[in-house]
């Protein structure tokens, strides 16, 4: 049994079926890419994580595994310097511990002895080979080499200006293909897609320029670097971005793409003039070649999951996700789409800008100074013969009008609004200026979402609540909830990642009738709660008692005078 392929050990051990395996052998034939193994075949058609490929492969070699991205994993940085970074990179391995004479080292390929006896011969210690996804290796090989490098890099930089005065440093401060600075300027962002940041803010004061990263919704400096130092920074980022780097009087937009631990990344850029320098913002898309989420991990309680799939079902109408800047909503619209794309209807989506790619989706992106705007683009896509049509962002009246008449006229159309709440998202396209019979006629529903810190498990401190926690929960009898404290495994910070909550309205006869008489916010807000709308504080009340958050959260994210 143990000399037969591991796709027919899979099929008998009823991971995948005979079918299945068939597809990925063919796949594999047709194909036939070089350095392209029976495994990434079989993760990449998702019949398989490529954890669970990895702890099969482990338990068929006896071999033990490590989720070298689990938090309670530790790797010493010591050992990781035992083996040279090149060649860390080039056999996708890494070294995690020591213990006596032997060096313990991840890697995704536990028989490749020749690489084993090559560190053997180097470091004078035994390996013992464990096994770890090649993502994960990849991106801890980043991680541990790049972090030790950057103080270094930052040092070479500022040697390179010392001997230099104001007067004299321009020719070398606009010399920005110099590899240090084009170093420190890709270090910046893989560390901070590393640290799992969406944004990335340097900002110049008078005396030296703050990094700092958003995590989690909160920012946390990343590191400091003189002024001369930003001068070029902020010159490389926006040559590689497409701006002008001579005009910095007015704000500029631009974008590049960067390859990170394997991911291609789509990255945005705007500059702003301030009194000392130029403000660079920096914001790291989800990675193109990344899956689209499932509707199934939208982070939904099941009741709210319940109501989205029915929205979704519905052949004709307008679905509107809403909340503030940040809050998933493109996520959610992606979701439904990856749903609602089969191979019978035709999908046309209309974006500023397009964030992700999406098999068998049509997309279009807005060009305001050639003349493609979302009004000009949404009345070319009905001449298309759409099926469903998804417009970003329902900016204007003009816009506004033409979903609804595409949505009365038959077509499945989904967009997003800046609203806080689903009853305010009635009234807000009514000010501005559809009429309230058409709203009644052509919306299904509205998703109100927003995302919460989740508490981390290993530090959190659980307590009782008191009569202000009750009275903001809007619960009457007390319970236990939990408060952040901060340990290692979160960065002090008390949080691990986030997940999304959500406010489901369901435009029901009545809610249709009331939208029609033009009813107030309050008079929808009651009619919707009565018609069993869980609330976004709602959301955050059960996952406060669930452990999952906490009440800093929920004030942060619903608290209103």
């Amino acid at each position: 049994m143990k000399n037969i392929p591991i796709g027919e050990h899979m099929v008998n051990e009823g991971i995948i079926t005979r079918e299945q395996l068939d597809h990925v052998l063919e796949t594999k034939k047709k194909e036939n890419a070089p350095g392209k193994y029976f495994g990434d075949y079989v993760i990449e058609l998702k019949y398989v994580t490529d954890i669970e490929f990895g702890q099969i492969l482990a338990r068929r070699l006896s071999v033990p595994f490590v989720n070298l991205e689990d938090p309670d994993i530790e790797i010493n940085a010591d050992a990781v310097k035992r083996i040279p970074e090149q060649l860390a990179k080039k056999h996708t391995i890494i070294a995690i511990k020591v213990t006596g004479k032997r060096l313990h080292v991840a890697t995704n390929d536990p028989v490749n002895f020749y690489i084993f006896e090559e560190i053997k011969v180097m470091t004078g210690m035994d390996v013992v080979p464990v096994l770890s996804t090649k993502a994960a290796i990849t991106k801890m090989v980043g991680k541990f080499y790049s972090s030790s490098a950057t103080s270094g890099l930052l040092g070479e930089i500022e040697n390179q200006f010392i001997d230099y005065d104001d007067g004299l440093d321009q020719e070398s401060a606009d010399r920005v293909d110099n590899a240090p600075i084009v170093k420190l300027a890709t270090t910046i962002v893989e560390n901070s897609f590393r640290a799992d940041a969406t944004d990335i803010h340097i900002e110049p004061f008078k005396t030296f320029t703050r990094i700092r990263i958003r995590v989690n919704g909160d920012l946390m400096e990343l590191m400091s670097v003189t002024p001369v130092v930003q001068n070029s920074l902020a010159t490389r980022i926006k040559i590689i971005s497409g701006m002008n780097i001579a005009e910095k009087r007015i704000p500029q937009d631009g974008r590049f793409t960067q390859i990170v631990d394997g991911s291609t990344l789509d990255v945005r850029v705007s500059s702003l003039p301030v009194v000392c320098g130029e403000k660079i913002v920096i914001r790291i898309l989800s990675t193109g070649d990344v899956a689209v989420r499932k509707i199934t991990d939208l982070g939904m309680s099941a009741y709210n999951y319940r109501k989205f799939a029915a929205m979704i079902k519905v052949p004709q109408g307008v679905m509107l996700v809403c909340g503030p800047t940040g809050s998933g909503k493109t996520t959610t619209l992606y979701a439904a789409l990856g749903e609602m794309a089969k191979p019978n209807v035709n999908v046309v989506t209309v974006e500023d800008p397009v964030e992700k790619n999406i098999d068998g989706v049509n997309q279009c992106h807005i060009n305001a100074k050639a003349g493609m705007t979302f009004s000009a683009a949404l009345r070319s896509i009905l001449r298309q013969d759409p099926d469903i049509v998804m417009i970003g962002e329902m900016r204007d009246q003009e816009t506004a009008e033409i979903a609804i008449r595409a949505a009365i006229t038959g077509h499945m159309v989904l967009s997003t609004l800046h609203t806080n709440d689903a009853p305010s998202t009635i009234t807000r396209l009514i000010d501005m200026g559809v009429a309230s019979y058409m709203v009644a006629t052509s919306l299904i529903g509205i998703v109100a979402q927003r995302l919460v810190k989740k508490v981390c498990d290993a530090c959190k401190v659980p307590r009782t609540t008191d009569e202000e926690d009750m009275e903001l929960m809007n619960i009457t009898e007390p319970c236990t909830i939990y408060d952040p404290a901060g340990c290692p495994k979160c960065n002090n910070t008390g949080y691990t990642g986030r997940t999304a909550i959500h406010e489901i309205l369901i435009c029901t006869p009545e809610m249709s009738a009331l939208i029609a008489n033009e009813g107030t916010i309050d008079q929808l807000s009651a009619l919707a709660r009565q018609q069993g709308t869980k609330l976004l504080r709602d959301n955050v009340t059960d996952l406060c008692i669930e452990g999952k958050s906490t009440m800093d959260e929920l004030v942060r994210v619903t608290y209103a005078v």
